[in-house]
């Protein structure tokens, strides 16, 4: 029962009960049975009314944007009035949120295959994602099919829907070009649980695998679609599909070359090399100083020396 129903009990003519015992039975506060809401003055009602008409013209603007664009009709009001007046006639900007990982309730849920499991070797986990991008008239869906040990990106689509195609038609071409994977990982958005993608996948007998939670090392592969699209393309309003196409290739060139997990890979894999070659040395009689040694730093002072 809300409290306005227990209010509506109160019997102030009772003389067998005090007010005081009836709002303690009750449970609710004497001082609301003495309150008169006020309503609104003229002035606020104007302002309401102002409050509307910007909003029928320009629907998708917040709080913030009609508190900025009241001054030109003569009204003065703050952000947080504005909120709490739109709250009370029930307005709120129309905007465009993600919308990519609903799942279908008949859809089947699949085992998670990663967790504790060592990725060391190319195809051994794929995974892929969905993000948007916004263009001059609207926006387009990107796709990517990444490899989680590499983090290479082995093919992409752009679409201006959500249907599955465009993911089915990235995954048949990176399995054509590089092979098959052994465990493919994605999260359960529709487009991922749906017969196409699904198909797929058990055609070329590839397990599959649902990102059943979110932890770092799932942010930094299936997050990556959205950290570009917040790096580089969030800077450029793009026309046409074939500038995206365009844009987005020169961004698969860039991004390697200046992630820093690549240079220490490539570190990893010098020390490696020159640790062959000691041993190699080793064992046909020649001593020979490491390079860590002649430069004086260990591996962890030069990997921090380049994130300086």
């Amino acid at each position: 029962m809300s409290p306005s129903e227990r209010r509506e009990m109160i019997r102030k003519e009772n003389t067998y009960l005090s007010l005081t015992r009836q709002c303690k039975l009750l449970k609710i506060s004497r001082s609301s049975i003495y309150y008169t809401p006020v309503g609104f003055d003229q002035a606020t009602i104007e302002l309401m009314h102002e409050i509307d008409r910007i909003f029928t013209k320009y629907p998708f603007f917040g709080s913030r944007q009609i508190a900025a664009y009241l001054p030109q009709s003569g009204f003065s009001a703050g952000r947080h009035r504005v909120r709490r007046l739109m709250g009370i006639m029930g307005l709120q900007a129309i905007y465009k949120g993600p919308n990519t990982s609903k799942k279908h309730p008949q859809h089947k849920i699949w085992p998670y295959l990663l967790r504790k499991l060592p990725i060391t070797r190319p195809n051994h986990v794929w995974c892929s994602d969905i993000t948007y991008i916004p263009v001059r008239n609207g926006f387009l869906y990107l796709v990517a099919i990444m490899d989680w040990a590499t983090r290479k990106v082995l093919s992409w689509r752009l679409s201006n829907t959500l249907d599955a195609s465009f993911c089915v038609e990235a995954l048949e071409e990176a399995i054509a070009t590089y092979g098959k994977p052994e465990i493919m990982n994605t999260d359960q958005g529709s487009q991922y649980t749906g017969a196409g993608w699904i198909t797929t996948l058990t055609k070329a007998e590839i397990k599959i695998s649902p990102l059943m939670h979110v932890n770092m090392h799932c942010r930094a592969v299936n997050g990556w679609p959205r950290s570009l699209s917040r790096q580089h393309l969030h800077r450029t309003a793009l026309a046409i599909p074939q500038a995206g196409s365009r844009l987005l290739a020169r961004d698969y060139r860039w991004l390697p070359s200046q992630s820093r997990h690549r240079q220490l890979d490539r570190l990893l894999q010098q020390r490696a090399a020159s640790h062959r070659a000691r041993q190699t040395d080793a064992e046909r009689g020649i001593l020979r100083p490491s390079e860590d040694t002649k430069s004086g730093m260990n591996i962890n002072q030069m990997h921090l020396s380049k994130a300086a």
